[in-house]
């Protein structure tokens, strides 16, 4: 199998790293960490002019049919620049999962606005108590006149402050951590009864704790079958974690790079510390890493689409646990490296060791993604 970018791919790669260098630097990006949005709405319009919004969206739709490799190549520009708009909560996570097993009605309705950018959506999957399980579901739906009733809580909605539409997994039958019986339900962000905590992450991002009191959903709101949302949910959720994976490749490149800057410039006892035996060791044993991450990236991007649950979840999870550890390791190597200076809130270094970790948490971390791989090897 060729892993190379293809001509166009490489040309998207070109244009989105120009862009980040002349338009979404870093001390934009700390400027736009302070700001009530959180993010960029004139790079999320450039996002959209680009085609990056429709990428891996159906081209019936106004997308471009892209496929795994394709968002891979995007999310790894994302973690290079550590962008903040909500690309992957909205186009990859949601946009996906709506492609997916939405009606043909609410594909109609919301594909087109995300291609645009005049839509973006979050997905409110997980509660409080139950960590990275997403059959455990206490927020329920009841039958009410014209459809349903939606009461309970979900923690932790990435990029929720900016969305216009919540994807809410609700229980509509059974126990709180039964297989059966949880629903998926598009609800707009404003509507009567959703209350929206937002909070910043320690990445710089937006999440926020969502109320829902008796919110009213339509039966045309209903994502998939009514009881049946739990395996259309975890192939979303496969989708978006190889796209972290990639993310997390492009962050690791730039932590290399960094490093590898700062060895050549700062000097100890006369000398770059660059030209010492043991720093030279610990960067080539970053390097590997880095590799290693991003042939595991690859092996998610093109199984991450996959029909067979098993085969997806053992590519993807073998490579999110893989690369948590990678990571980890990248991101200490850097920050020690730069000495005190790795820790600064004004070195790039800092912001790209957070993100690594909120990535890392993100949907499981490492010893999560680990133990499922042990139990399909069973």
């Amino acid at each position: 199998m060729d892993f190379r970018y293809t001509e166009e791919q490489l040309a998207l790669q070109d244009t989105l790293q120009r862009f980040i260098s002349r338009d979404y630097g870093f001390e934009q990006r700390r400027a736009l960490t302070r700001s009530p949005l959180g993010y960029s709405p004139q790079a999320w319009t450039q996002y959209a002019e680009l085609g990056l919004l429709g990428l891996p969206l159906p081209e019936e739709y106004g997308g471009l049919s892209g496929s795994g490799v394709d968002v891979m190549l995007v999310m790894e520009s994302v973690g290079q620049g550590l962008l903040l708009e909500p690309y992957w909560s909205s186009v990859v996570l949601c946009g996906g999962l709506i492609c997916d097993a939405a009606s043909p009605a609410i594909k109609q309705a919301i594909l087109p606005q995300i291609v645009e950018g005049k839509a973006k959506l979050a997905f409110a999957c997980y509660e409080a108590q139950g960590r990275y399980d997403l059959g455990y579901v206490e927020c329920s739906a009841a039958r009410a006149a014209g459809g349903w009733q939606l009461s309970g809580k979900k923690s932790v909605v990435l990029d929720a402050p900016s969305a216009d539409y919540l994807l809410v997994s609700a229980r509509t039958a059974g126990a709180r951590t039964d297989v059966e019986g949880v629903s998926l339900f598009l609800v707009r962000k404003d509507a009567p009864g959703v209350s929206v905590r937002s909070y910043p992450t320690q990445s710089g991002g937006r999440a926020a704790d969502v109320e829902l009191k008796n919110v009213a959903a339509g039966e045309d709101t209903v994502i998939g079958s009514v009881g049946q949302a739990l395996n259309i949910m975890e192939r979303a959720v496969d989708l978006g974690v190889a796209a972290l994976c990639a993310e997390a490749l492009g962050i690791m490149v730039a932590l290399n790079q960094a490093t590898l800057n700062y060895s050549k410039t700062r000097k100890q006892f006369g000398l770059p510390i660059g030209s010492f035996q043991a720093l030279q060791h610990r960067m080539a044993d970053m390097f590997i890493a880095t590799e290693q991450t991003r042939s595991m990236a690859i092996i998610a991007a093109i199984n991450a689409p996959s029909d067979d649950a098993a085969e997806r979840r053992r590519a993807v999870s073998g490579a999110k646990a893989y690369i948590g550890q990678a990571s980890r390791f990248v991101g200490q190597q850097a920050v020690q490296l730069h000495g005190a200076m790795g820790v600064v809130d004004d070195v790039v270094v800092s912001h790209y060791f957070k993100r690594l970790t909120m990535i890392d948490m993100t949907f499981g971390d490492a010893d999560h993604h680990l133990g499922r791989v042990s139990e399909l090897l069973r």
